[in-house]
């Protein structure tokens, strides 16, 4: 099997920064993105029609229609402690 050099100094700074973050050598955090990467890979050609799957609930789920009303920032300022 054939090893990976990383030249770029960023990337190798990147790998050691995630790889002490996870309590892993560079290898294993390398190897941990990119099993990520494979996993989101396969997970969007498993469901290729999501978006579709998406519209299809917004028009079973529509948003209210609009009400008019203005937004009353100061009463929500005081709902959230900000006055």
């Amino acid at each position: 099997m054939a090893s990976l050099y990383i030249k770029d100094p960023d990337t190798t700074a990147l790998a050691a920064r995630v790889a002490t973050r996870l309590g892993l050598s560079k290898t294993g955090a390398v190897k941990k993105a990119l099993q990520a990467i494979e996993a989101n890979m396969n997970r969007a050609d498993r469901h290729p029609n999501a978006p579709e799957w998406l519209q299809q609930f917004w028009r079973d789920h529509p948003l209210p229609p609009p009400t008019g009303l203005l937004a009353d920032k100061t009463f929500f300022d005081e709902l959230s402690g900000d006055l």
